[in-house]
């Protein structure tokens, strides 16, 4: 039997994957490329391994995309210098400008998104995913709850 909980946290689940994967599909672009390239252009140059742990992509997937990426001439790369056994990707300015224009999209798709939803109602979400968020940081804290 469904409990309130299984509910709550079934849909906000679901509402989050669907969010995510309907702006890539509004895009054209996959998740996975669309979350490398949106970092990359947040962070600036990071190094493949970094992008697979923030990111929680497999190293071959990452490496796949970074190429792909610099095929299309919108990434470059290069052997860290501190550490040669590291490589660095970083956003050409066609790759910059790409970026930017996705996320004046995605600002766009986002207020598409929150039609209808009321600044009180999209206020009392806000609150309570921080409850839920603080509720994870206490029993991390304190699993036993003692």
């Amino acid at each position: 039997m469904e409990t309130p909980e299984d509910r709550f946290f079934g849909e906000l689940g679901g509402a989050y994957a669907e969010i995510r994967q309907a702006f890539a599909r509004h895009v054209g672009m996959s998740a996975p490329r669309l979350r490398v390239l949106m970092r990359l252009w947040r962070d600036g140059e990071t190094s493949h391994s970094d992008l697979r742990r923030i990111l929680s992509l497999d190293g071959a997937s990452v490496t796949r995309l970074i190429k792909e990426f610099e095929a299309e001439g919108l990434v470059s790369r290069r052997i860290d210098p501190a550490d040669n056994r590291y490589t660095l990707a970083n956003l050409t300015p066609a790759g910059a400008q790409a970026a930017a224009e996705l996320a004046r999209s995605h600002q766009a798709y986002q207020v598409r998104l929150l039609d209808g939803v009321t600044a009180e109602e999209q206020e009392t979400v806000l609150r309570a995913l921080t409850r839920v968020c603080a509720n994870v940081d206490r029993i991390e804290r304190d699993p036993q709850g003692r």
